[in-house]
């Protein structure tokens, strides 16, 4: 995730810097959240989709298309609701 970007912008648990005050926390409570970014019902495939693709789904979203590979998002995702 730090590869990538994510850092820059979110706080994110158990990745070294990533202290970013723009985009929400991604912490434990991401998974009992209800969306994702605010228009998305808050399940892996959407999350794997906004990962990758933000602006295509929400052209207002600060949040960039990171035209990562369906891989590295679905390892994002699978990290994100692993965390307790």
């Amino acid at each position: 995730m730090a590869a990538n970007g994510c850092s820059g912008c979110h706080t994110i648990p158990g990745v070294p810097g990533a202290q970013g005050q723009v985009g929400s926390r991604l912490e434990a409570s991401l998974a009992d959240r209800v969306f994702i970014g605010g228009v998305l019902a808050n399940n892996p495939e959407n999350l794997i989709r906004w990962i990758r693709s933000s602006r295509e789904i929400n052209p207002h979203t600060a949040m960039p298309s990171t035209r990562i590979t369906e891989q590295q998002a679905r390892d994002i995702a699978a990290y994100l609701y692993a965390l307790k």
